[in-house]
């Protein structure tokens, strides 16, 4: 390890106190990045998965309480951490090595920019309800309307975090009504005779309840992802605390709201009705109760949502590029700031990579429900790392805000749930993070060689080796056909 490695790595300019963020624009970022296009679709994905009414009170129970403990556990790290304002990068670094903390920010960005290009694609497929023209979301035309969309929303960022963050507040307000009414709507016609019907899906034949809980986890990765959004955006806030409290609280709306919508669907149609039901469910769901209105009022919901979403995680990707650039994983070229509070070649790498990713979508074939998966798949191990370091950070007696019991319990669970989501994303999509792991190994070879210091230390180089290499059969598995989505 380098000297430049052993101490901590320079502070990124402070911004001034008119351009940090509030508890309510970070707990906006936190709603507005959860609360996208999962939610308008969860009861299809779960009943596709699949999961039967049994199953998914049991694993949204295992969710609740590991996705709970990971919420606290970025709680625990935004007080407890060396660098607090690092976010993921930064909790990985400091645990465990200046790679590995490069690795849980590629990680995580390539995370969220899976996750943008899904929503591009979903617009258009929402769009395809009213206007044929656009089908499945993935065609030409559907393409060039995605890359219209994406480069305003680039323009937008460029005006300035603190202007989009505003629009962002507004945005999150206004998607959390149609999803009120479908919940009095959902209330009213749920049938407890219907989610009874087949609890265990032993009618259907199925499987195990074990393997249905196990199938239904990256759906949920997906429907939470941007629980760390607070934490990103941590040297943006105007009071440390505030990042604990958007996190937890944001988390405990998004979890009543997300249990909520999948199990009274699960008592409106049987889970075989719901697995057939086009994107969004939710629209399919009231279109069989209320009628045409309900579907178009959902669908327009979504389009509010998608985009909301689509913005708060286009100013995450931003973020994660230019902080972990200032903090010098990244080249440092990407956390350049000609304006404060605007990093804008953070801002055009994002939208330039994501302009290839949709036309390779309509190229190479891919959609919505794939991409979900990936992106889920993506942000593991930057969970697993951050749980990890919580947990390394109790054990060695630094547990500031918190009892050592409870900390202790906390971040063992956050590391357990953590390590229970790789098992049971499966060896696939573990394969296939690796291909894009692999060629993040290449940037930080690159990064590192460019400031002459040792690019890979000791036990670093071999990790480096078998991610290189675990990307090397996947890309070879996906030739030759034996690895698909």
């Amino acid at each position: 390890m380098s000297t430049d490695d052993a101490r901590p790595p320079t502070k990124p300019a402070e911004p001034t106190r008119d351009s940090r963020l509030g508890l309510v624009a970070l707990t906006a970022i936190v709603l507005g990045s959860m609360i996208g296009a999962g939610i308008f679709s969860l009861p299809q994905n779960m009943a596709a998965g699949p999961a039967a009414p049994g199953a998914l009170l049991i694993g949204w129970a295992v969710t609740g309480v590991g996705m709970l403990a990971l919420a606290r556990t970025f709680q625990f790290l935004a007080l407890n951490a060396r660098d607090p304002e690092g976010g993921l990068h930064g909790y990985a670094r400091d645990g465990f090595g200046p790679f590995t903390g490069f690795l849980a920010a590629w990680g995580y960005w390539i995370s969220a920019w899976l996750g943008n290009l899904a929503y591009l694609v979903l617009i258009f497929s929402t769009l395809g309800v009213f206007f044929p023209l656009f089908d499945e979301g993935t065609n030409w035309l559907s393409i060039g309307g995605g890359s219209v969309l994406l480069w305003l929303y680039t323009a937008l960022l460029l005006r300035g975090v603190r202007e989009a963050s505003g629009v962002n507040v507004v945005i999150t307000i206004a998607k959390l009504v149609p999803l009120a009414l479908f919940l009095i709507i959902a209330i009213i016609y749920f049938d407890p005779a219907v989610f009874t019907y087949d609890f265990w899906g032993s009618n259907e034949g199925i499987g195990p309840v074990f393997d249905q809980v196990r199938a239904m986890m990256l759906v949920t990765v997906w429907a939470f992802l941007g629980i760390e959004g607070a934490s990103v955006y941590a040297r943006r806030a105007k009071k440390p605390s505030d990042v604990g409290k958007a996190t937890v609280g944001g988390f405990l709306l998004v979890l009543a709201l997300l249990i909520s919508v999948n199990l009274l669907s699960a008592g409106i149609l049987r889970r075989s009705e719901l697995e057939g039901l086009p994107d969004p469910a939710l629209a399919g769901i009231l279109d069989s109760t209320v009628g045409r209105w309900g579907a178009v009022m959902i669908s327009v919901g979504l389009l509010i949502s998608v985009s909301g979403a689509l913005l708060a995680w286009m100013l995450m990707c931003a973020e994660i590029l230019s902080s972990t650039g200032k903090a010098g994983a990244f080249p440092a070229a990407w956390g350049h700031e000609p304006r404060e509070g605007v990093p804008r070649t953070a801002i055009l790498i994002t939208s330039g990579v994501l302009q290839v990713a949709l036309i390779a979508v309509s190229v190479m074939g891919g959609g919505y429900y794939n991409i979900i998966l990936m992106s889920g798949s993506m942000i593991l191990i930057p969970y697993l790392l951050s749980a990890g370091y919580a947990l390394r950070l109790v054990l060695t007696g630094r547990r500031e805000g918190a009892a050592v019991g409870k900390a202790l319990l906390m971040t063992a669970i956050s590391t357990i749930y953590a390590v229970w989501l790789i098992f049971a994303g499966g060896l696939g999509y573990l394969l296939m993070s690796a291909i894009f792991y692999a060629i993040g190994v290449g940037v930080h070879w690159w990064t590192r060689r460019s400031k002459g210091q040792t690019a890979f230390g000791g036990r670093e180089g071999i990790l480096a080796i078998v991610i290189v290499a675990a990307g090397a059969v996947a890309a070879w598995g996906m030739i030759a056909g034996w690895l698909t989505f």
